[in-house]
């Protein structure tokens, strides 16, 4: 019974993610009500699998209709991998609850900000001269990948809103960039939970093809509906996750 609710959280979870990233909301929390057995690195590494592969069929999507800023794409992708492993080394040493007060801080300040600016990510309007374009898609690749190893949920969203707020694209645009990212950074610190053997592949298998259906259908929504539709589901998504790190972080004392 466990594995079909699981993979039902898993389908969701894809389509979530696919949109505006955010499927770890979904995913990770079931994971956790459903077997309460199994350690912190297993139901991570396990989750990365499933949510490595649905990202990889959303990024696919993206690819064939938005016009991808390659350049963004590589120096994000390259930080994001390099740091994400470094986190999951992190995330294996210390726990998470050192930093998640400080951003469920940062969440709340970034849902507030998106509701407020109605005009937020709808245009593309680079804030960053072309020049240094790399450095500072360096520079969000590396924070939000170290995130991304050492926590996790919420990463696809605050990729979405770093790239729309630091560097100045659409939401559209930011997603497709975002779902590629995601997935160089998801593999890299899925390296370290299979060297460790944390991959458990008998639930990790089915919550992968739940996970990509689920990320093919909602990728093409957001491809055929664009930027307001995203904006909206974007708000919902930082919505969950600042209510489940205020869970998580209250909850815990």
């Amino acid at each position: 019974m466990e594995i079909y609710l699981l993979c039902i959280f898993a389908f969701l979870a894809g389509f979530i993610d696919s949109i505006v990233g955010g499927g770890g909301l979904v995913q990770i929390p079931a994971f956790f009500v459903l077997y309460p057995q199994l350690s912190v690195p297993n139901i991570i590494g396990s989750n990365r699998l499933a949510s490595a592969v649905g990202t990889t069929v959303a990024a696919w999507n993206y690819a064939k209709t938005v016009s991808i800023p390659w350049r963004t794409v590589f120096y994000a992708g390259v930080s994001a991998a390099i740091f994400s492993y470094f986190g999951a080394t992190v995330q294996s040493l210390l726990p998470s609850s050192v930093l998640k007060p400080v951003i469920l801080v940062l969440i709340v300040l970034i849902a507030i900000y998106t509701y407020r600016k109605k005009d937020f990510g709808q245009i593309d309007e680079l804030k960053v001269p072309p020049g240094q374009l790399g450095w500072w898609s360096a520079g969000v690749g590396a924070v939000l990948g170290f995130y991304n190893g050492f926590i996790g949920p919420g990463t696809g969203s605050l990729l979405v809103f770093s790239f729309v707020s630091v560097i100045g694209y659409n939401f559209l645009k930011a997603s497709a960039i975002s779902k590629i990212v995601n997935v160089v950074a998801d593999v890299a610190s899925l390296v370290f939970f299979l060297m460790h053997k944390y991959v458990l592949f008998h639930l990790a298998l089915p919550m992968m093809v739940c996970n990509v259906s689920g990320a093919y259908l909602g990728s093409r929504m957001a491809v055929l509906r664009g930027n307001g539709f995203i904006r909206k589901v974007f708000i919902v998504v930082i919505a969950g996750i600042v209510a489940r790190f205020a869970w998580d972080i209250f909850s815990s004392l």
